[in-house]
């Protein structure tokens, strides 16, 4: 009996052992990295505006991954960005004498850009200004090139020059998956032509019929048939604008509305009501619905003498102004974006870091604090959003 009671004391002790053993291995441990997961752009577009690298490259701008210098475009694809949005100008000649003569966001820049995107196995969202300069709601200025022209030659105008950009981007293999027909067009576009006044959206329709027929008809013989986005700035503007465009104007031939949505010039900031304006847009008008501009600060600092466009805003709800709040801001607003039936986040510039690069402005970046990389050049946590597992 006693002999018995060591056997099944000593086996106790040793059961005992070997599991304190065990909790202290799992204890010594490295923490599991985070789930990741990369989305197709199909399923969802984890996109970024990467317009200004070419120029930012030139002026001496060095992307690192973990402390490591790595190819811009590379780092996006590594980091689950699926889609690159572009913006093209049509002659953009004020940028030579910021630039020793060079001109950027034109069809040679815009060219090298699709390329990198393509070469990384990135999508492309080709969006067309038609301007000469910056396009968006106070600002819509005809190409000097189409000064003066009248309405039915401006469209046609607006035909031949898309269909035939679209045409060499075929000849160089890199038809863009998406197309954007104007860039934040809440008030029109080619003023004053096809500027909306007194709830009149006749020119702006013609002028946006003629785009989309260039696109439509390009694809008919196109091994990618371009989607095709119309672009309204902020969600509060979106419903009056798309009423307009579609009831008023019968603009109904498109693929996907896009806002710009950004926190401080927006109305409907709260996250839960970006869902219900995406998902009431998605019914009502029978659409996708995606935003294709969007951005958070990381820091109210500055990394020159370039004012921010966004410093020292409040930020909204329960994100600070940090790395880790802008990640998790943007985790969220895209969980939003999913439930409610969106198609895609596209965010701003993200690497718009300070360089000595000169715009009308000012000298380096006026959204550094807003890019996903640090002011050396380093990629910040707010990446790790491109690769959160959602839930669909």
């Amino acid at each position: 009996m006693m002999k018995m009671q060591f056997i099944i004391s000593f086996a106790v002790l040793m059961l005992t052992t070997t599991a304190c053993q065990r909790t202290a291995v799992d204890a010594a441990k490295p923490p599991q990295p985070a789930q990741k997961t990369a989305y197709p752009p199909d399923k969802f577009v984890i996109g970024s505006d990467l317009s200004f690298v070419n120029q930012l490259e030139d002026y001496g701008a060095v992307y690192r991954d973990s402390g490591k210098v790595k190819d811009c475009f590379k780092l996006f694809k590594e980091r689950g960005n699926n889609l690159v949005r572009v913006r093209i100008w049509h002659t953009p000649t004020w940028l030579a004498a910021l630039n020793k003569g060079k001109f950027y966001s034109d069809l040679p820049d815009v060219t090298k850009t699709m390329r990198r995107a393509k070469a990384e196995g990135m999508h492309v969202n080709l969006v067309i200004h038609y301007s000469d300069t910056w396009a968006d709601p106070a600002n819509q200025t005809l190409p000097k090139a189409w000064e003066g022209l009248p309405l039915s030659i401006l469209s046609d105008s607006v035909y031949q020059y898309t269909f035939n950009l679209l045409k060499y981007c075929q000849s160089q293999n890199l038809i863009p998956e998406m197309i954007q027909i104007g860039n934040e067009i809440n008030n029109g576009l080619l003023f004053p032509t096809g500027k909306i006044n007194n709830n009149n959206f006749s020119n702006l329709a013609t002028l946006l019929k003629s785009g989309i027929k260039a696109v439509r008809d390009f694809s008919q013989n196109a091994p990618i048939k371009p989607q095709i986005v119309l672009h309204c700035a902020q969600f509060q503007d979106a419903d009056w604008w798309i009423d307009g465009v579609v009831n008023k104007g019968g603009v109904t031939d498109f693929d996907i509305l896009g806002i710009s949505h950004y926190y401080k010039w927006s109305t409907v900031n709260n996250l839960a009501d970006v869902g219900s304006k995406i998902s009431n847009l998605k019914s009502k008008y029978g659409k996708k619905v995606m935003i294709v501009e969007t951005a958070f600060s990381w820091t109210t600092k500055g990394a020159d003498n370039y004012n921010n466009l966004m410093s020292s805003d409040i930020p909204i709800g329960i994100y600070p102004i940090s790395p880790e709040g802008q990640r998790d801001y943007l985790r969220d607003l895209t969980q939003a974006v999913i439930t409610a039936g969106g198609s895609g986040v596209q965010y701003w510039e993200p690497a718009w870091i300070s360089t000595t690069a000169k715009d009308l402005w000012g000298v380096g970046s006026s959204w550094e604090n807003n890019a996903l990389f640090d002011f050396s050049g380093n990629a910040l946590v707010g990446f790790e959003y491109m690769t959160h597992p959602y839930k669909f």
